[in-house]
């Protein structure tokens, strides 16, 4: 493969051969990261992992102190 070029915005266009074997297309991300020999590696990031949408049922219940609505309000106001 022949260099690429570093634009006057700091972008590098990635060959399409690289892009097709990566599967990148527009609007997919990628990660980049430094080894430990100073090579650079480009690779597709991970999609992020769905929501669970039943993620609160595991905390949901009541918050009980042993006081009143009315007593609770009134510590909060300084009553």
């Amino acid at each position: 493969m022949a260099p690429s070029k570093v634009t006057d915005d700091g972008q590098v266009k990635i060959p399409k051969a690289v892009l097709e074997k990566l599967g990148i297309g527009p609007g997919n991300e990628v990660d980049c990261r430094h080894t430990a020999d100073g090579s650079v590696v480009i690779e597709k990031a991970k999609a992020a992992q769905p929501l669970d949408p039943d993620r609160f049922e595991q905390v949901r219940g009541t918050a009980n102190a042993g006081f009143s609505t009315d007593e609770i309000l009134a510590m909060t106001r300084g009553d």
